[in-house]
């Protein structure tokens, strides 16, 4: 628990006093924002710094890595020692530095070239595809059950298609957060509920790994995973304190794609794949949003939303931008209890495992 605090700590406090001085270092470069012109409603924001990601990434990592810093024991008194790293950190922070780095490309290329549309599909999709295989690979080789699973492995194995289904998480896990990047503080909010969430799943699967609970047999150094998820929890609550409405600063793909990268990472390694279309449900729901507005106005020609993602059609119908991101808050804080409930409730299912 020490661990997880120092981790949490050591993400605010980096987060909440890099970040204004990341905005002053943006506005001089005028590192901005592009909004869209159909956004009406939102073309004031244009120009905000943007990239703020690389403070989440940033703080998330130190805050990981001084966890590991030893300066006192009972025992021995103060002496600096440093605490092993484990597998399943590295492959975490394999999967948040990576994307994040995707991220930062693709957002370099807009301000460089001055215009909303960045990396390339194929180049992004390549880049996202290394990262899956890696991570894929250094998952396996640390035990984690290449099975698909829900709250544990379902006793289907993937196989090789394991890779693929690592490459579909990471990307469906990036492009949702990045959907929800559209208003101040819906994404940093609802990655904040959903990365809390995961501290605890994975602090839980530490606390009864075996021989105490069989079923987190195949869990990666849960231990681990739950002191990068205490970071970025902390980075994220700290960088919130400028991204709330009205936003100073926007965290960018960067940003974005390296929180989708780190949710995938942590449900991959806890071997809760599917819950985590639970735990971030309003994410599933922006994604889905997007899809069935192309795919009608496609086939039928029209639209079924005012526009996507689906945020911006609250806030074309009239509700205020503050409304709209508290609410898909609140909506984000009953997908992670359910969430947390059913990983529950199969915790106490298990016969035999509280004896």
């Amino acid at each position: 628990m020490i661990l997880l605090l120092i981790a949490a700590a050591s993400g605010l406090i980096l987060s909440i006093f890099v970040t204004p001085v990341a905005i002053r270092i943006l506005r001089r470069r005028a590192i901005g924002q592009f909004i869209q012109e159909e956004v009406t409603g939102h073309a004031h924001k244009q120009g905000t710094p943007t990239m703020g990601g690389v403070v989440l990434v940033g703080a998330a990592t130190v805050g990981y890595l001084l966890a590991h810093l030893q300066v006192w024991t009972p025992s021995d008194g103060f002496g600096l020692e440093l605490r092993p790293f484990g597998a399943g950190g590295w492959l975490v922070l394999l999967a948040l530095v990576g994307m994040g780095v995707v991220g930062f490309l693709d957002d370099y290329i807009k301000f460089a070239r001055k215009r909303s549309q960045g990396l390339n599909k194929r180049a992004k999709f390549g880049f996202q595809l290394l990262i899956a295989f890696g991570f894929a690979w250094g998952a396996s080789n640390a035990g984690v059950s290449t099975e698909l699973s829900f709250v544990r492995p379902l006793g289907l194995d993937l196989g090789i298609l394991f890779v693929a289904w690592v490459l579909f998480l990471l990307t469906g896990a990036a492009n949702g957060v990045n959907l929800s990047d559209g208003m101040d503080g819906l994404a940093a909010g609802s990655a904040a509920l959903v990365v809390g969430a995961y501290t605890i799943i994975a602090f839980w699967q530490f606390r009864y790994s075996p021989p105490a609970a069989t079923i987190y047999s195949t869990s990666v150094d849960p231990l681990e995973v739950a002191v990068v998820a205490a970071a970025m929890l902390g980075a994220l609550l700290g960088f919130l304190w400028w991204n709330a409405p009205p936003a100073q600063i926007f965290m960018g793909d960067v940003g974005s794609q390296a929180i989708g990268g780190l949710l995938a990472a942590m449900a991959i390694l806890t071997n809760t794949h599917m819950l985590l279309g639970v735990l971030g449900a309003i994410y599933v729901a922006e994604t889905l949003s997007v899809i069935i507005q192309v795919v009608s106005f496609r086939t039928t020609g029209n639209r079924v939303f005012r526009m996507t993602p689906i945020h911006y059609h609250f806030d074309l119908a009239g509700w205020p931008e503050t409304t709209v991101v508290i609410r898909f808050w609140i909506l984000t804080g009953i997908g992670v209890a359910l969430g947390l409930g059913l990983f529950y409730a199969d915790f106490l299912a298990v016969e035999g495992i509280l004896e």
